[in-house]
């Protein structure tokens, strides 16, 4: 399966994909791969810096906005880019939980081959839905 997908025509200033995954934790772990993929080669990305992310929310939808937007937070931030990202999903009543455990470096323009830089998530498209195969998420961002 496919990890995610980048996507042409579905708006002229910021970038669109589909992410895949076999299971929800999966999705979101793979979507994190694509905005970071879009953001630096991570191949030039060592495992230096580790955080960890516990986020609540009311719908999976809403708790993959909130996780993707504390990305772009630690980003904009602490000058963090994470090339590893495991993920753990869970149910507290009717809230969805989310922990992750990220691993990344601080940015060094020196070091890094640096793509585009994400401003923020956007609700435009913005989608969970279950497929045959497991998930698939459409995000946009603005850059």
């Amino acid at each position: 399966m496919k990890h995610f997908v980048f996507l042409e025509d579905v708006s002229i200033a910021d970038i669109a994909f589909d992410a895949f995954g076999k299971t929800v934790a999966e999705l979101f772990e793979h979507c994190a791969e694509a905005m970071f993929t879009m953001m630096v080669n991570l191949k030039t990305v060592e495992l230096t810096v580790k955080r960890e992310i516990h986020l609540r929310a009311d719908s999976l939808e809403n708790l993959l906005y909130d996780f993707l937007s504390e990305l772009v937070y630690l980003k904009d931030t602490e000058l963090l880019l994470f090339k590893t990202v495991q993920v753990t999903l869970g149910k507290d009543g009717k809230e969805h939980t989310l922990s992750a455990e990220l691993q990344g470096e601080t940015i060094d323009r020196k070091k890094h081959e640096l793509g585009n830089d994400v401003k923020a998530i956007t609700m435009h498209q913005f989608s969970i839905t279950q497929e045959k195969a497991g998930y698939k998420a459409r995000v946009v961002v603005d850059i």
